[in-house]
């Protein structure tokens, strides 16, 4: 397949599978025939786009692709006439195009779709792995990853979600406002791993997945709309901690790709407007009685307030995580307090944090435990004993940009060892 091709259909399923299943779950009513159809198209362009080209509008070739694939379905399990009336119902009949929402409506699939997928019938964890599921087109391995649990765990909970979607008849759309209450926890959480996705990629090339981080942002200022003019503390908490973590995203590494940590950025290169625009909705938040993502929201804002590394309040932020792991225990809440600890007290209380929340072994496969035991260990000299932490923190990592971080340090440490 020649390169230009397969760069387009890279770069248009990283950038776009959300919303294509999005739209064919608008059309389809089934998360299974929109993902199997979704799939069968994106097969179909690799057969035919080498000899035709990409067409001009490739989301909406998928999209057309899809549906002709699903009705080629239906036909040859006989069921053709059976689901016809139904899907015409739902949409299915029309053309790819974006559909003309009337003015009461939330004109975005998307939302629709996180909405859907994190219906209170639900359990909370398949609720998330869900949305991550159809609208990032992760993996069932990342997704597993990012819950700390295995693989076959989270493939059964995704299962499990979409068929109780299907059996229990759940509407695919925006709930009234007087629902939103029980359904917004789960939404806020979906869009904010969303966005983690994109900020530090699971796996690939690039440190950053700016699409996704967009993605995730906006849907979080639509959420906002949704709410009203008083929306709930958490929403403004969670679109400035979006904002304060995306404005960051040029300093976070350098030409080559390569990791950049935060200590040695250019500050200079960090975005202003969106800083600006996300500091009154951390004091907003903060006002409305505090939840876990506005004191995330007041953390990050210390960072991109400070001019230098150095006049980084950090006494502030431990104080902050502790009142974070009052309201949200959890061990990432306690491995970043230990950092925060770090540069407060010194590396060596917070080296005795790391290994009592090593002892639990709930982290025992998350390589930034791993790398930031083996941080602490390098500023304190213990060169072997850093690199043998730098190393199991690399047998665990996937993205490349970090694992190239990880390499450069661990050849430091074993210099230094011999």
């Amino acid at each position: 397949m020649p390169q230009d091709v397969a760069s387009a259909l890279d770069a248009l399923y990283r950038s776009d599978w959300g919303r294509i299943v999005a739209a064919l779950i608008r059309l389809f009513g089934d998360f299974e025939a929109a993902e199997e159809a979704a799939q069968e198209a994106f097969a179909a362009a690799v057969d035919h786009w080498p000899t035709s080209g990409v067409p001009e509008f490739p989301r909406a070739w998928i999209i057309q692709t899809a549906r002709h694939k699903a009705i080629d379905r239906m036909r040859r399990q006989g069921r053709f006439q059976e689901k016809l009336e139904s899907y015409v119902a739902s949409g299915f009949g029309r053309t790819s195009e974006e559909p003309n929402y009337d003015t009461d409506e939330i004109p975005d699939d998307r939302l629709r779709l996180i909405f859907t997928c994190c219906h209170p019938a639900l359990a909370l964890e398949s609720q998330v792995a869900l949305t991550l599921r159809t609208l990032c087109g992760l993996d069932t391995d990342e997704i597993a990853r990012a819950f700390l649990v295995p693989s076959a765990t989270m493939a059964q909970r995704i299962v499990r979600a979409k068929r109780k979607i299907r059996d229990a008849g759940i509407p695919y759309i925006v709930p009234e406002t007087s629902e939103l209450p029980a359904r917004l926890d789960a939404v806020l959480t979906a869009i904010y791993l969303v966005f983690n996705e994109g900020y530090a990629a699971t796996h690939g090339e690039p440190l950053v997945r700016a699409d996704l981080c967009a993605e995730a942002i906006r849907l979080g200022r639509l959420v906002q709309t949704l709410m009203g003019p008083q929306p709930l503390s958490e929403v403004h908490g969670l679109v400035a901690l979006m904002l304060l973590h995306d404005s960051r995203r040029d300093a976070r590494s350098d030409n080559a790709g390569n990791l950049i940590v935060l200590e040695e950025q250019d500050r200079s290169r960090w975005n202003r407007q969106q800083i600006a625009e996300a500091l009154p909705l951390v004091e907003r938040a903060l006002r409305g009685g505090p939840g876990p993502f506005a004191v995330e929201a007041a953390i990050a804002a210390l960072h991109c307030e400070a001019a230098r590394a150095e006049d980084t309040d950090w006494p502030q932020i431990v104080r902050l995580y502790d009142v974070l792991e009052r309201l949200q225990p959890s061990p990432i809440v306690s491995l970043n307090r230990a950092v925060a600890v770090a540069m407060v007290e010194g590396p060596r209380p917070a080296l005795a944090l790391i290994d009592e929340l090593a002892a639990t072994g709930e982290l025992d496969g998350y390589h930034l435990l791993h790398a930031t035991r083996a941080d602490l260990l390098r500023r304190l000299g213990i060169s072997a004993d850093a690199a043998a932490s730098y190393a199991r923190a690399l047998a665990l990592v996937n993205n490349n940009s970090e694992r190239r971080f990880l390499e450069r340090r661990l050849r430091e440490m074993q210099a230094l060892d011999a």
